[in-house]
């Protein structure tokens, strides 16, 4: 009787577990419908080496390039709002980096800070950009200043919103802090629009500025074809390590902005960057989170004009 029982149960939670994934099941969407909603013009793509980049060129051609990399789990519609104000003096360039939008992973699912320095260098060199004012916010900004590490010759200015790097506390150097193990693996399969928009809240001091576009935007581009997959790749392989040495070979002027109200990479961590940096400034802005550049665009917009006008030291 009580086998039966047991049994009985067992069979009602399979049962329950299937229902529910029916009703959660979040497949890839169709990247031919993604590319007419969010690849229209000035949209364009790019063959690099093995990887399709999705990418955007705007403004005066001849103008100086600025260069702006996204962040974790985002794209370049990140920019929107800047790109518009800066690309009127510059020719501004914005990417999905790999494992992201409409580029999607990289097919050697390396992502590495070496590889995602060769890749922006192998994207550069096939737009014909010799050097570049960079700028990166969170992931792209630890891209972004290790491949002025490794590149100083090619960045002219720097620009950093809560770059990634050091330590926040709680981690260690050496560990790898965002590898959930298998369990994680299920996002490639249930990845409900509402955990999407509580991902987000805390990214915004105010959350309830987060439009419904904002959020089908970001819901859309995780799950664009292979980007959850990649996003898995890369949790797994970021590893926790020493900064310093790399952000001291740093020579181009660096801007450091952060939102004060930033729980994802805290204000804090500038102090860091601060004493490692040859020559940096840094700015802090009041009632701001991480994503600064679409919570209240213009705050942080006003910060960077002044920094790339200004007259080099």
């Amino acid at each position: 009787m009580i086998s039966r029982l047991f049994n009985l149960l067992g069979w009602c939670f399979l049962i329950f577990l299937g229902l529910a994934f029916m009703i959660f099941f979040a497949p890839d969407l169709n990247r031919h419908d993604l590319e007419l909603t969010y690849a229209q013009a000035p949209s364009q793509f790019i063959q690099v080496k093995d990887l399709r980049v999705h990418y955007r060129d705007t403004g005066q051609r001849s103008a100086p390039v600025i260069v702006m990399l996204h962040g974790f789990g985002s794209s370049l519609h990140t920019w929107d709002h800047w790109s518009h104000a800066l690309e009127r003096d510059h020719r501004v360039i914005r990417l999905d980096l790999a494992g992201f939008g409409l580029t999607g992973e990289s097919p050697d699912q390396n992502y590495s800070d070496a590889a995602d320095v060769k890749r922006l260098k192998d994207f550069l060199n096939a737009l014909g950009v010799s050097d570049c004012i960079l700028l990166g916010h969170s992931m792209g900004g630890r891209i972004a200043w290790n491949f002025a590490s490794t590149y100083p010759e090619r960045v002219r200015r720097l620009v950093l919103l809560a770059p990634d790097g050091f330590p926040v506390p709680g981690q260690k150097l050496g560990e790898k802090p965002y590898d959930f193990g298998r369990l994680a693996d299920l996002i490639q399969y249930v990845l409900p629009k509402y955990l999407v928009k509580k991902s987000l809240e805390p990214a915004f001091y105010n959350a309830e500025l987060i439009t419904d576009g904002l959020l089908d935007r970001y819901n859309d581009m995780l799950k664009a074809p292979t980007v959850r997959r990649a996003i898995l790749d890369r949790m797994r392989q970021t590893v926790i390590s020493d900064p310093v040495e790399r952000l001291k070979r740093i020579t181009a002027p660096t801007l450091l902005l952060w939102g004060e109200n930033d729980p994802m990479i805290p204000s804090s961590n500038s102090l860091d960057y601060q004493k490692a940096l040859v020559d940096s400034q840094t700015v802090i802005l009041p009632q701001a989170s991480h994503l600064l550049q679409e919570e209240n665009p213009q705050l942080g917009l006003a910060c960077v004009l002044e920094f790339i006008h200004s007259q080099p030291p």
